[in-house]
């Protein structure tokens, strides 16, 4: 298979720039590969909504840049800050411009939400599902351009490289198995996040880190692995399999934290309270929970206006209410959960890796954008901002590069057995509790070096079977997964400063 354009993933940052692409080169081939369904992604599951400057009267982009270097404690690459957030209001309007409907206030303007870390008010939403809105609104959008094919259920395995350059992938056909080749100009990874290296995530089943282990196997530079967001308000529920968010918002619509004696503990810890930004409020919690021995900490909503509250979170309401949390005399018992990676694969202000030809957008990558710690609801802003100069860049580069004629040899995988049920489910489930124990919100390096032992023998181990036995995408997703759970572990041991979402009991504070 040939294409022009490949793209790795069907998120908001994928699907931008293969819009984006596919109109401005209507003759030329767009392809999108992804290993579910095409609407399936983390940009699906993003409930609060885009950061982005509208109200110039009461905010502004200066306050915005410092609200966003101050969550990043210091590791925010400035100039990246102050160009995503700049152009952020242009990257916002097209999303208007493509049918997406975000919250209006009675006057008609939009209505701004507040979240933890920002001065102002500046976050447009959709209810509490924004990114679902998001999601839906661009993949109707590609799926009315002819020039886009997307390739459901299909597996990226490794890239096709020669001479540190990208030319696209071997994949495989999820519904038969079969591993082809697609060879592509350019190949962009928007492949998101890495919740399940944790197993206790927000992200969806498919955040296995793909991406980032099939770029640093290819060589890619991979930096940050070890500022991992943990979200403060996950809901509390051991009896459900999947973890359910509580979003920022709530907070910012006012809701309060309490403890299990029903003390409001945030103002404790930072002036800010229940609105400082999430690495303070997760270790907050992490602290309350070590002193009181207790399971979770409870989110007060019971002073909050009932009407409005559904009115602005009809999702959070419904799924309270039918677990049986009445959120006008109930508090909500939540715990923090992994939520969000500030690090991945290294790029430059556009987009590319070191690998020429590969380009990387959305939580996979490592603009700068997020320093120590990511302020919410900046993800998306990333995202749409990215794939922008991303196109900007490759639409201005020479077509000369597209046309070159190289073949590559087949993938042709030894007739093999299925690996025995039972293994992938029993390691993944090891992994995900030694990464909870040992590279969790605090960490230490006795614990993260009996960690890294253990990951390198399951990564052996896992090598063997992945040579042994049919490729399936379970096992290609558990090599992955290990291989994201090293790169966060020997990036924890190599920091010594505690920084942002970083907080090591035997590292410096950083200055």
């Amino acid at each position: 298979m040939r294409t022009d354009y490949l793209i790795i993933g069907s998120g908001v940052a994928g699907l931008t720039f293969a819009l984006k692409i596919a109109n401005h080169f209507p003759e030329r081939k767009v392809t999108i590969i992804t290993k579910s369904e095409e609407a399936e992604s983390n940009t699906k599951y993003a409930q609060g909504g885009v950061a982005v400057v509208i109200d110039e009267i009461e905010d502004s982009y200066e306050k915005h840049i410092q609200d966003t270097l101050l969550a990043g404690d210091g590791i925010c690459d400035a100039e990246i800050v102050e160009m995503v957030i700049t152009e952020g209001p242009k990257r916002f309007k097209e999303l208007v411009a493509w049918g997406a409907k975000f919250d209006k206030n009675s006057e008609g303007e939009f209505d701004l939400g507040k979240e933890g870390g920002h001065s102002e008010n500046r976050v447009v939403h959709h209810k509490d599902q924004t990114g679902f809105e998001i999601e839906r609104t661009i993949l109707r959008q590609v799926n009315r351009t002819r020039n886009i094919t997307i390739l459901e259920y299909h597996f990226a395995l490794e890239l096709i490289l020669e001479n540190n350059r990208c030319y696209g992938v071997y994949m495989m056909n999820e519904n038969n198995g079969n591993i082809e080749i697609c060879k592509a100009g350019y190949t962009v990874l928007a492949t998101g996040g890495i919740g399940q290296v944790y197993g206790h995530t927000t992200n969806p089943e498919i955040a296995t880190g793909d991406g980032i282990a099939m770029a640093y196997r290819a060589g890619a530079k991979i930096k940050d692995m070890e500022f991992i967001q943990f979200h403060p308000t996950a809901l509390f529920d051991e009896t459900a399999s999947e973890t359910f968010l509580i979003s920022e918002a709530v907070r910012g619509f006012g809701a309060f934290l309490r403890n299990a004696e029903g003390k409001r503990f945030m103002s404790d810890y930072d002036a800010r309270g229940e609105l400082a930004s999430r690495d303070i409020v997760s270790q907050s919690i992490y602290k309350e929970l070590k002193a009181s021995q207790q399971k979770c900490v409870y989110l007060d909503c019971t002073h909050l206006d009932g009407n409005e509250f559904r009115q602005h979170f009809p999702m959070i309401y419904r799924h309270c209410q039918d677990i049986g949390i009445d959120i006008a005399k109930d508090w909500i018992p939540v715990i923090p959960a992994q939520h969000y990676l500030c690090g991945g694969i290294v790029t430059d202000k556009n987009g590319k890796t070191s690998i020429e030809h590969l380009f990387a957008c959305g939580e996979c990558s490592r603009t700068g954008l997020h320093g120590a710690n990511r302020l919410a609801s900046n993800s998306l802003l990333e995202a749409l901002v990215f794939s922008n100069r991303i196109f900007k860049y490759i639409s201005s580069t020479s077509l000369i590069s597209l046309t070159v004629n190289k073949e590559f040899s087949e993938w042709h995988p030894i007739q093999k057995g299925e690996i025995p049920s039972g293994y992938i489910k029993e390691t993944e489930e090891e992994l995900q509790l030694l990464m909870r124990e040992n590279a969790g919100i605090v960490r230490n390096d006795a614990d993260l070096l009996s960690a890294k032992a253990r990951l390198i023998q399951l990564q052996k181990e896992v090598e063997g079977k992945y040579k042994q036995y049919a490729i399936t995408t379970s096992l290609c997703e558990l090599r992955n997964m290990i291989q994201v759970a090293l790169l966060i572990v020997e990036q924890s041991l190599q920091r010594t400063k505690n920084c942002g979402g970083f907080l090591k009991t035997n590292a410096c504070v950083a200055v």
